[in-house]
């Protein structure tokens, strides 16, 4: 059963959570494994997050094994991903986009926050940017621009982390402006 939208965002939007359920996004992990890639999260504060989004259903346990004398579980998100339905978020009242925007926007807010307070930062080498375009569209050329934009990244979510790859975020905001 998927949580309600309100129940979404409430579990879902938290900084931390966010982070776990991007971490989890297209593979299987451990809590050993989350905590090797959120190393900045203590980890009584990540087991607790990770139980909160277990038992609310936005993570499902999809093994269990024997390490020493404890049980590991390892985590993978449930079938249809842990973002609101289409019609859930068409149902959702103006003060509801805007906590999940806010929530949105707070973690990429966070995320930068974290490269900025890296020893060593490069924009260009470590490939960071943002800038805002606007593109001048009718709805046929929205279409094909969304379409070809999901098939250049479809086949990437697939990737595993590996010596050579680095995980990058990619957020994206479309809005129509005002004309004029």
């Amino acid at each position: 059963m998927r949580p309600s939208t309100e129940r979404w965002a409430e579990l879902a939007l938290h900084p931390v959570r966010i982070r776990i359920l991007g971490a989890v996004a297209g593979a299987r992990r451990t809590p050993s494994d989350l905590a090797g890639l959120l190393p900045d999260v203590p980890q009584a504060t990540l087991y607790r997050h990770i139980a909160t989004l277990a038992k609310a259903g936005l993570l499902d346990v999809v093994e269990e094994r024997k390490v020493g004398g404890a049980t590991e579980r390892v985590y993978a998100l449930p079938e249809g991903a842990v973002t609101p339905t289409a019609e859930s978020l068409a149902s959702a009242s103006p003060e509801e986009h805007a906590r999940y925007f806010t929530a949105f926007v707070s973690s990429l807010l966070s995320e930068f926050s974290r490269y900025l307070a890296r020893e060593h930062i490069d924009l260009v080498a470590d490939g960071v940017g943002y800038q805002q375009l606007v593109l001048h569209l009718n709805d046929e050329e929205f279409v094909r621009f969304a379409q070809g934009f999901g098939e250049l990244v479809r086949p990437l979510l697939a990737n595993e982390p590996g010596e050579n790859r680095s995980p990058r975020l990619l957020a994206t905001i479309l809005l129509p402006l005002t004309k004029g």
